[in-house]
């Protein structure tokens, strides 16, 4: 006769079950983008002539949506936009041949894969292209790889913090306080090893340490804040959709648009995607497109948090609201 319990048997299927699908899963997420990277509507620009500048608009028309065109009368222009983050790089036509404006700063990947193309086609016309860096990036880091580095740690600080916070039983007030303490704390120790001592990041200290601490706070407060909610459940929750949708979707390691859709636009909407855009901006761009990447990791902090304090009103109010059914019946005579 067998001794198993049926809920043994239930609990050892479930995790059969349930290993290989979440494997699937993390595999799906990291592998998809990976093996599907190609230009997707990224910006680009193109100035000069209108004469000049059509066969060219003609040749990238041809690879259907990869290029989303923007259009500049000089290198004035051009540069300007590439050095706004309006576009990723641009293309000059000069008399000399092309000459290509690109900044690795904002995506070596990028810069590297627009360079290949714009070098093949001048070998093919006879010409020489000609490659300027506008904003290169760092010595330290010409190919990127500690910024993109940097992705999980900071997630995965988010993470723990806002589980600790949980899981220490802290609520309203003071969960707030440790949650903004913390992050605050991490993005302080973050930029003294990336700036300081890396020389990886070359922006404002402060900034960069408050573009660093608010990315931790939108990932923590949001962890704190579900599973105020819903319970300690909402920690693997919020974890899961970070690990497996925020970090493969942030086109740290090449850019939002190289990535198929809609893994992109969803990475930008997730703090780890924004918070690489955002640190990009302000460490390598003096600010510029930072608006958008900053309100989004704004609105996960003030959700998060406003969600902190929600739950533990409700909690409070579940603990001292006494049902009448469990009250004693009052002495008579």
């Amino acid at each position: 006769m067998s001794t198993t319990r049926p809920s043994h048997t239930r609990n050892l299927i479930a995790v059969l079950v349930l290993v290989p699908v979440v494997a699937a899963l993390a595999l799906w997420a990291f592998s998809w983008p990976a093996a599907r990277t190609a230009p997707r509507d990224l910006p680009l620009g193109v100035a000069g002539p209108a004469t000049a500048t059509a066969p060219l608009e003609k040749e990238l028309a041809r690879q259907g949506d990869a290029f989303e065109i923007h259009r500049y009368d000089d290198e004035a222009a051009a540069r300007d936009a590439v050095e706004d983050r309006t576009v990723y790089g641009a293309i000059v036509v000069t008399p000399q041949g092309p000459e290509l404006l690109t900044a690795s700063a904002g995506g070596p990947t990028v810069a590297q894969l627009l360079q290949q193309a714009v070098t093949q086609q001048a070998a093919a016309q006879g010409t020489e292209a000609k490659i300027v860096d506008v904003v290169p990036a760092p010595a330290n880091d010409p190919r990127g790889a500690a910024l993109t580095s940097s992705v999980l740690p900071m997630a995965l600080a988010g993470m723990a913090a806002g589980a600790v916070v949980t899981m220490l039983g802290l609520r309203g007030g003071r969960a707030v306080v440790a949650l903004t303490g913390s992050a605050g704390l991490v993005g302080i120790v973050a930029v003294t090893v990336a700036h300081s001592w890396l020389e990886v990041l070359t922006g404002n200290w402060w900034a960069e340490a408050g573009v660093l601490g608010l990315s931790v706070l939108a990932v923590s407060s949001a962890v704190a804040g579900v599973a105020a909610l819903v319970g300690r459940a909402g920690i693997g929750l919020v974890a899961g959709v970070m690990m497996l949708f925020g970090n493969p979707f942030s086109g740290a390691a090449s850019a939002p648009q190289m990535l198929p859709e809609p893994a992109g636009t969803i990475g930008q909407w997730l703090p780890p995607g924004a918070g690489t855009s955002l640190i990009r901006s302000v460490s390598y761009f003096d600010g510029a497109a930072a608006t958008g990447p900053a309100m989004t990791l704004a609105w996960w902090a003030a959700l998060g948090l406003g969600a902190v304090v929600l739950g533990a009103a409700l909690k409070a109010r579940a603990t001292t609201a006494e049902p009448a059914t469990d009250r004693e019946p009052a002495l008579v005579g």
